[in-house]
């Protein structure tokens, strides 16, 4: 069964309009949370959640990932009745790893509380989130199914649904018990999300068992070995998780340990953590709202060219999709480091933020470019070279952070984030190209985007400087990065930065059919 790519492209629409709302509501719920709890109340939030990134990463365990590529090989290969099977393995997995990720959190919270994070108010917290660890575990491995289906109404529907429980819930519990102080804020928030996570499995539970009796009917006779080949993709994603989330989350607990040796006082250098990864990281992660949606389709799409051999159709869909990845981006960096003092100000109020969005937004391209590239070698079977680049990765990053932070501060976790990006790059890069043999053409790719952002922005910023407009409320806001981003379509379509063969391919994506 090959997709079209124009099925790949509807489905990967339906998937980014929802995650720019769901992405859109978060940043928004986002901006809410942080004037409820201040800078420091959002340091404490995410060094409890880098624990919980962990936590969830064991919970996981790479299952989303096998329940995916399995379903999509049993179906790419003719053989729907190894479904049923696949998928029963996937949720005994999942149930097992969240499971014992729950009971290590719930009776360790004490532990991680004082000698992890040197904050007793952190336990409380902990204990919440461990709850919905077998819960998060199941729903990925269903996400996996549907993703592999490309049921992604069914997706969009539970993003839907969690995310409003979600604000409801935390609200609610902000309102009630936020006044009386910052850790009673942080358990808000973790229970609300706690609360979502369950309400969220129940709803793709009754999707998934519906969706299973409607398609897949229970038949004798699967394959053997779907146990071991799950364990052989799931595995290797899970260990590579393992390690390079705990170095993550070391990294994150040295960041705060790091500000402190510098000079800064415990709550100053919380508000700093808290503003640079609470604040300014989910607004240059935003956008991947538009991409992360075709990253999630293109995984069983190139395992099943993979699994046939279609190494044309591989490097077809490859090429277009990173060379739209990189215009995108390069636009996104260009806009970000324009107009960053605007959007700091407007969404945050806060100048900090301001100068944090301009000395990241850089690193945009490339931040972008090497998720696209991880997910295209998940695709094609390499997560083993994904494991070993990940873990050097995290392990230089933790190095570096230990190192750098104590003697020039905020500003040596920021080279990190520089150092660390670049590198897993360059690697996947060369890894990929090396697999598929895909001409990367550094004119298109790069140059050509550059100049239409720096044009775009130069003459946006010109002409509203002239007629006086400030970007003081979102709607101005909105205003001034319309305005760049579509004249920096225009200068793409102007300087034929899309070539025949891209505006062919968009062509085909609007005809009907094949």
């Amino acid at each position: 069964m090959k997709t079209s790519a124009r099925e790949i492209f509807t489905g990967g629409i339906i998937l980014s309009l929802t995650a720019l709302i769901m992405r859109s509501v978060s940043v928004a719920f986002n901006v809410y949370v942080s004037g409820k709890i201040g800078a420091a109340g959002m340091g404490l939030l995410t060094l409890i959640m880098s624990v919980y990134s962990l936590a969830v990463t064991f919970a996981v365990s790479g299952i989303s990932l096998a329940s995916t590529r399995l379903t999509a090989e049993a179906i790419g290969s003719g053989r729907k009745e190894d479904v049923r099977s696949a998928m029963r393995r996937c949720l005994i997995y999942s149930f097992i790893f969240g499971s014992a990720t729950f009971i290590a959190l719930f009776f360790a919270s004490d532990f991680i509380a004082a000698c992890w994070l040197d904050d007793m108010r952190c336990s409380r917290p902990i204990k919440l989130f461990a709850i919905s660890m077998p819960f998060i575990s199941m729903s990925s491995a269903m996400q996996g199914y549907f993703t592999a289906l490309r049921r992604v109404n069914k997706s969009a529907s539970a993003q839907f649904f969690e995310q409003l429980i979600r604000i409801f819930a935390t609200t609610t519990l902000l309102t009630l018990i936020a006044p009386k102080g910052i850790e009673y804020a942080c358990i808000a928030v973790i229970c609300g999300g706690t609360v979502s996570e369950i309400m969220s499995f129940i709803y793709t539970f009754v999707m998934y068992k519906y969706d299973l009796s409607k398609n897949f009917r229970k038949v004798s006779g699967v394959s053997a070995g779907l146990t071991k080949k799950m364990c052989r993709i799931a595995m290797p994603v899970a260990f590579s998780a393992y390690i390079r989330t705990g170095l993550v989350t070391l990294e994150h607990m040295l960041i705060p340990y790091g500000l402190k040796k510098y000079g800064a006082t415990s709550d100053r250098s919380l508000e700093t953590y808290g503003v640079l990864q609470g604040m300014v990281l989910p607004i240059i992660l935003f956008p991947t709202a538009f991409l992360s949606s075709f990253n999630l389709l293109l995984v069983p799409e190139l395992a099943a060219a993979s699994a046939k051999g279609e190494k044309r159709h591989i490097n077809y869909i490859g090429e277009r999709f990173l060379r739209f990845t990189m215009m995108f981006a390069v636009g996104v960096a260009g806009i970000m480091m324009c107009f960053s003092h605007e959007i700091g100000y407007v969404i945050y109020k806060n100048h900090e933020a301001c100068d944090f969005i301009k000395t990241v937004a850089p690193l945009i391209p490339i931040m972008y470019l090497d998720s696209a590239v991880d997910t295209m070698l998940k695709g094609l079977d390499e997560q083993l070279f994904n494991m070993r680049i990940n873990i050097i990765d995290a392990a230089v990053s933790a190095a570096l952070v230990y190192f750098l932070c104590p003697k020039i501060g905020i500003m040596g976790y920021i080279i990190t984030i520089f150092a660390s990006e670049i590198f897993n790059l360059s690697c996947s890069m060369v890894r990929l190209m090396n697999v598929t043999g895909l001409n990367i053409r550094v004119m298109s790719f790069v140059i050509k985007p550059l100049a239409c952002v720096f044009a775009s922005c130069t003459f946006v910023k010109f002409m509203l400087d002239a007629a006086r407009a400030i970007a003081c409320s979102y709607l101005s806001l909105f205003v001034h990065l319309f305005l760049a981003l579509l004249f920096y379509v225009l200068f793409l379509l102007l300087t034929y930065t899309l070539d025949s063969d891209d505006r062919a391919f968009i062509k085909r994506l609007f005809k009907s059919g094949k």
